[in-house]
């Protein structure tokens, strides 16, 4: 699978997958004992480590969170390289006044959005990508 760094082509093909569950952002202050099975990415910080899990992992583990959040995968192979992309789908959300949390992976950009707000953003998301074909 080969990525691609042309804006408009990653813009038309984007494609937004909802996964399901609900999933929350979380900091501990060490990892070195953190069962990766249930959690889907990490940071270290300065301040601690931060994980991102499903609200259901945090909660048996006694976790604290502010914020759930829903999961979109945009399901094109997007260059890490690419210029533009992050920008273009954030704008879009910000006029409908959709929060967005974006990690990019190696193969796809992932967007957390408030839980309330996830069929707006693949609404939004569809219609971004739907205006560039």
């Amino acid at each position: 699978m080969s990525s691609n760094t042309n804006l408009s082509d990653l813009i038309k093909g984007m494609t937004p997958k909802l996964n399901k569950g609900e999933y929350v952002f979380c900091t501990i202050e060490n990892s070195t004992n953190l069962d990766r099975e249930h959690i889907l990415c990490e940071f270290k910080e300065a301040e601690g480590t931060t994980i991102v899990t499903t609200k259901e992992n945090a909660d048996a583990l006694g976790y604290t969170y502010s914020f759930i959040a829903s999961w979109i995968t945009l399901s094109i192979h997007s260059s890490l390289e690419a210029v533009g992309l992050t920008a273009a789908f954030s704008t879009e959300l910000t006029k409908h006044n959709i929060s967005c949390n974006v990690i990019a992976a190696y193969y796809h950009d992932h967007i957390f959005v408030d839980k309330n707000d996830a069929k707006k953003a693949i609404s939004v998301l569809e219609e971004l990508s739907k205006s560039h074909k």
